[in-house]
């Protein structure tokens, strides 16, 4: 955090100067004096709202701008978890606001039961053949095929013949928290 607010003052200074505005210019229209604006951009002064507040507005940039995003880990740690056979690999952070999954559906010789809740399901077969039951509509879909459907509809899915199906699947908070968690 440190290093983030020692950038401010260079920040501020190539903001400035990307501008092709002078210290004195950007120091009078800001409501400050040309020391203090220098004194800023050198480090030698802390950044105060008070300050950064008329500057920024100055610049036509936003506070946030002055601060370099922190730089996180981008993969995802999260365990596979296995549910009726059903496995459920996790591909966005627990955060995010869209749950996204790769699920292996095995073989089954009969089609689980047909589940209600809120939300919206979005998947796309990978390989193999996937059965939806959704309402009255019985579906087989294949590699390469997708589907999207409100979840307030009875549905149910499971592999196709023989084989496993693979989907990336892609639910709102309320489809992740039926169809993922073990609880």
């Amino acid at each position: 955090m440190l290093d983030q607010l020692n950038q401010v003052g260079p920040r501020l200074r190539t903001a400035r100067q990307q501008r092709g505005l002078t210290l004195e210019e950007t120091a009078r229209l800001s409501g400050m004096s040309t020391s203090t604006l220098s004194r800023l951009e050198s480090g030698k002064r802390q950044a105060s709202l008070e300050l950064l507040v008329p500057l920024t507005r100055q610049l036509g940039i936003r506070i946030d701008d002055l601060l370099k995003p922190e730089t996180r880990d981008p993969r995802v740690h999260r365990p596979v978890v296995m549910r009726d056979g059903v496995t459920i690999a996790p591909l966005a952070p627990d955060t995010s606001a869209i749950q996204t999954y790769k699920i292996t559906y095995p073989p089954a010789e009969t089609l689980p039961d047909l589940r209600v809740h809120d939300g919206f399901e979005w998947f796309y077969v990978l390989s193999g053949k996937l059965r939806l039951r959704l309402g009255e509509q019985d579906l087989v879909l294949t590699r390469g095929e997708a589907a999207e459907f409100d979840t307030r509809i009875p549905h149910a899915l499971s592999a196709a013949g023989s084989g496993a199906a693979q989907v990336l699947s892609i639910f709102n908070s309320e489809g992740e928290r039926m169809h993922t968690r073990l609880s």
